[in-house]
């Protein structure tokens, strides 16, 4: 009997790669104390570009080719990465990088982005991907980042003063859309982290067939007559 192939690349490495480069977002967010639209922008293009690269490296290495059972099984990946990549290049010119810029191209990639994963996760679920959950839980936190944004008023402003460290501080808009994006980007690591290193029901699968097999061998190995 011939074996299948195994391929090098899997679905796995696609988001735990994903998971990396959220994971250093909100490292950076977290870390810094400028929440700026320059800042935020900065480290949402380095996001954006990065994850783009990642979804046109799946396409290729992780994906199928479209076929009449699985239709447009590459298109999804380069759709995100295309949407992601015109996001990053966007935000990645520093004289563009105002608060308005944050929040009107923040939330369209969350809603471009949001609603093909869902929907390509949905899509999924009828054919019994074991991946499919997780590009439908991915998406609706897209979606749910994007909404988040859309509460923020822009232009809010409040001064407060803190007695123990004698200063006044600012609490604006952008500083709190900057740490929702950040929010988003820990929760996403930590899914897709999860999910990246959760066994796979094929690998299950693909254990038990093995292990049929080798009993079924081992039967027929055996000396007519004896038993177990």
């Amino acid at each position: 009997m011939t074996e299948a192939p195994v391929r090098t690349f899997e679905v796995r490495h696609l988001q735990l790669a994903r998971a990396l480069f959220a994971a250093l977002a909100a490292v950076m967010i977290t870390f810094s104390a400028d929440h700026s639209a320059s800042v935020g922008l900065a480290i949402f293009s380095g996001f954006a570009i990065s994850t783009a690269l990642v979804f046109f490296a799946a396409a290729w290495l992780v994906f199928r080719s479209a076929t009449r059972e699985t239709p447009g099984t590459r298109g999804v990946p380069i759709l995100l990465g295309v949407v992601s990549l015109v996001a990053g290049m966007v935000t990645g010119i520093p004289p563009l990088r105002t608060t308005t810029m944050f929040f009107v191209v923040v939330i369209a990639w969350a809603v471009l982005s949001g609603v093909i994963e869902l929907a390509a996760g949905i899509r999924a679920r009828r054919s019994a991907d074991p991946a499919a959950r997780d590009a439908i839980l991915i998406g609706a936190i897209t979606l749910a980042l994007a909404a988040g944004l859309l509460l923020v008023n822009p232009a809010y402003s409040l001064e407060y003063f803190i007695k123990d460290a004698d200063a006044t501080f600012t609490l604006t808009g952008i500083v709190i859309g900057v740490g929702i994006f950040g929010g988003y980007a820990a929760i996403v690591a930590v899914f897709l982290g999860i999910a990246g290193f959760s066994p796979r029901r094929a690998d299950a699968g693909a254990v038990t067939t093995t292990a049929s097999t080798d009993t079924a061998g081992a039967d027929i190995a055996r000396p007519a007559g004896e038993t177990a």
